[in-house]
């Protein structure tokens, strides 16, 4: 890990850049962390606090499949997300503390870590063949807001979508709308990458099931020119973070140089097979 590894929580101070492997080490927030682990705390509360208190936490990814360049991937600007207060947390504060912070500092912030990754692959896109950029899609490539605000920041597997913009909205049928609308930082990253002649693949934990309307939404979101989209099949018992690094030794196999990986879950991160990995903040929900 290079730089300063310790700064304030909800400040704009950079993060040492996020770099290969499957380790975690969480030296931030231990206050935060403390907070949200109360047994007290209502389920929904505790998870959204366990999100907000993990979008803090500075990684050094430790490890993997890959000649390291971790001392060229760069700082990994801090997000600005709200701290959880001290006192007993009330969820509709946090919920507002979400809503917020995603009008405010969300994008810009997204804008921060792709600019990171963008300096980093015009660096090395040339000193490599088949060099290869890696993009999770949700929170990632396509923002799924519409769902998380329709569903008061719960999950729901299954349901109609049919009250949008009001709630509830099952996310199996948010995803077969084709609905998503591109994070835009994201998709200028995604060009930049095809400019440069960087090989693109979409690695997402979404089902086989939803690979065609994901084409659809990738592709309506101006996603177009990318080497391939690799969905979970429907019957994969692999953990997230189990089934990407899976994926990207499979590239890494067929010849390329992963020089970045981005993906909003530190599951999106670990495992290896890729130079630098970039983490863009996601303070409304976990993946494990």
């Amino acid at each position: 890990m290079t730089g300063s590894s310790t700064p304030a929580c909800g400040t704009a101070e950079p993060v040492a850049a996020i770099t290969r492997g499957s380790g975690v080490q969480e030296g931030m927030c231990d206050g935060l962390k403390r907070n949200h682990d109360r047994g007290a705390m209502p389920r929904l509360a505790h998870r959204l606090g366990r999100a907000l208190a993990g979008a803090c936490v500075a990684a050094a990814l430790a490890g993997g499949g890959i000649a390291a360049h971790a001392a060229e991937c760069g700082l990994m600007p801090a997000a600005r997300i709200p701290a959880i207060p001290t006192s007993l947390l009330n969820i509709d504060d946090v919920k507002r503390a979400l809503k917020n912070y995603q009008s405010t500092f969300y994008e810009d912030d997204i804008a921060a870590v792709a600019d990171s990754a963008r300096k980093y692959i015009e660096q090395r896109a040339g000193q490599v063949t088949k060099p290869a950029l890696v993009l999770d899609i949700d929170e990632t490539s396509l923002s799924n807001w519409t769902n998380l605000v329709a569903n008061d920041f719960g999950f729901i597997a299954n349901g109609s979508c049919s009250r949008l913009p009001e709630g509830p909205c099952g996310f199996n049928e948010w995803i077969l709308r084709s609905d998503a609308s591109a994070i835009v930082p994201t998709l200028k990253l995604f060009r930049t990458a095809l400019d440069k002649g960087v090989a693109v693949f979409f690695i997402t934990a979404r089902r086989d099931s939803q690979r065609q309307a994901t084409l659809w939404n990738l592709d309506r979101a101006g996603y177009e020119g990318w080497a391939r989209l690799i969905t979970r099949g429907d019957r994969n018992d692999d953990d997230v973070q189990q089934f990407k690094t899976k994926q990207r030794e499979k590239v890494a196999a067929a010849g390329y140089t992963i020089i970045a990986n981005m993906g909003d879950q530190l599951s999106d991160l670990e495992g290896g097979f890729a130079e630098c990995a970039f983490k863009v903040p996601n303070p409304f929900y976990t993946v494990p």
